[in-house]
């Protein structure tokens, strides 16, 4: 049993994001919700850079997300009430306890023939335990790839039609040019709780807004 200063000390850790803003609580909505480390903007413009050709080369076939939304997701809870995201908070303090991890953006993949993926080097492997302790209970179970659910990354393109050949031989030949790719070291120092509004991003991709922290220390 953790001893009562333990667990203050681990509550002190939550911090919600103070332009949160809740709704009454008898006309609560569901929102979507993910955990997720953040990507710093100077490993991000790194990356941007390092895609550009690809991107240049592969427009046709691929979809590519939108830099300002990249992130290495941790756990996803699908639909949530949003009173609940003071519980996801808590929930994430036993992931938090692993403390900042010094982690980077290192070689490249595809799922299923359908996404484009840039790796994590460094602490991946605390990273993947990370991906497990945010899991339960909250996650909603599903994934749209299997094989990604313990495998820490960070989605940069879709194939724009997954069901044409061409679409997996374009996904191939884009993860094999960023395999070598490795960014800027970076220190992970806490867990985002994002909220994903579907359909209200720029071009008509997702919007997420950071709702909610947890500290790792």
């Amino acid at each position: 049993m953790w001893g009562l200063n333990l667990i203050l000390n681990l509550i002190s850790r939550v911090t919600i994001s103070p332009s949160i803003v809740r709704a009454p609580v008898l006309e609560l909505e569901p929102v979507r919700l993910f955990a997720a480390l953040p990507i710093p903007d100077e490993v991000r413009e790194h990356a941007v850079t390092a895609l550009r050709p690809i991107h240049h080369s592969h427009d046709r076939a691929l979809r590519w997300t939108d830099p300002d939304n990249w992130h290495i997701t941790l756990s996803f809870y699908g639909e949530q009430p949003d009173d609940c995201i003071d519980d996801v908070c808590h929930h994430l303090l036993y992931a938090a306890t692993m403390g900042p991890l010094d982690i980077s953006l290192k070689g490249a993949g595809c799922f299923s023939g359908r996404t484009l993926w840039l790796g994590v080097g460094g602490r991946s492997k605390d990273v993947g335990e990370m991906m497990a302790r945010a899991a339960l209970p909250y996650s909603d179970g599903t994934s749209s790839h299997p094989d990604s659910k313990r495998r820490p990354h960070m989605t940069v393109a879709r194939a724009r039609d997954p069901r044409n050949y061409e679409s997996e031989l374009v996904l191939r030949d884009a993860a094999h040019a960023l395999s070598v790719y490795e960014g800027p070291t970076f220190t992970a120092n806490y867990i985002a709780i994002m909220a994903s509004y579907l359909g209200q991003g720029r071009g008509g991709g997702p919007r997420y807004e950071e709702v909610g922290q947890v500290l790792l220390c």
